[in-house]
């Protein structure tokens, strides 16, 4: 009977590449599976870290724009409001920290095994939806609190949350590339992430902006994200700027896109240079 080999080209075809993508789908389970252990294996005080760290930051927010500065709530109650938004940029900035650091954590497996590398930072994903929904108890309960019901535009949330995911996996994919070859990139990231956190709408409603900025406003991404989550989760009087948010929209695309690009263009050097 005539042997059959099976044999590994450095530079695949797409349609190939992607094939292989669901070919190696166990090993994706194994590395999402594997990093939420870790997440919160031998911790103190384990999965309540995904609970307190957006709780924290959501009674700074509260007392620091809504009682001392008293800025407007869109109708909710300011923890609602601040939480709407805390929600998406957790799920943000733990993908991206996640994603950038994720090629680098697996160097030894990259050097020496073949299966297609973007596994490794989309398996990392699913720690970050995990600790997504975690938080998510924390908005039900205040809901409850303030007996805040949302309205049937809650139904789109995963709408919002796609576009979250699609932001951040698109940055994450640039930042895990560029770290193979730039190590210094892990020093940035944080700084990226601080920076963000001043400069998107989340302790504060994007309707303070001055009209005639809200359109450069919305070059951030994660602006278009977070009046999408608030617009569906508080509902009532929240609108959308449609122009800032189909801004957004098309800079997530782009960002997406062209990390992919850009990951597989990198991605035949990743087992050289790591």
């Amino acid at each position: 009977m005539r042997s059959r080999e099976l044999i590994i080209e450095p530079g695949r075809a797409e349609k190939q590449y992607f094939l292989d993508l669901w070919r190696y789908r166990e090993l994706f389970y194994f590395f999402a599976w594997r990093d939420i252990l870790v997440r919160y294996k031998q911790t103190a005080i384990g999965i309540a870290w995904a609970l307190l760290r957006p709780f924290l930051k959501m009674l700074v927010f509260t007392l620091v724009f809504g009682k001392l500065a008293k800025l407007p709530s869109e109708g909710a109650p300011y923890p609602i409001l601040v939480f709407a938004a805390m929600l998406p940029w957790q799920l943000f900035t733990n993908t991206l920290m996640e994603c950038s650091n994720s090629l680098i954590s697996n160097a030894n497996l990259i050097a020496k095994v073949y299966f297609p590398r973007l596994i490794v930072p989309a398996s990392s994903v699913i720690v970050s939806v995990v600790d997504f929904m975690i938080s998510g108890m924390i908005l039900l309960g205040l809901m409850a609190w303030y007996d805040f019901v949302p309205t049937f535009r809650i139904l789109t949330l995963p709408i919002f949350l796609l576009i979250a995911l699609a932001s951040a996996m698109g940055a994450g994919v640039w930042f895990a590339a560029l770290n193979v070859q730039y190590r210094d990139v892990r020093y940035i990231v944080p700084f990226i992430v601080q920076f963000g956190l001043y400069v998107s709408p989340v302790g504060f409603s994007s309707q303070v902006v001055p009209q005639q900025w809200r359109l450069i406003y919305s070059l951030n991404p994660m602006v278009g994200v977070i009046d999408g989550f608030r617009w569906a989760i508080l509902g009532g009087d929240v609108q959308i700027y449609w122009p800032g948010f189909i801004l957004s929209l098309v800079i997530v695309g782009l960002l997406f896109s062209s990390g992919i690009w850009y990951f597989r263009r990198m991605e035949k050097t990743f087992a050289d240079v790591i």
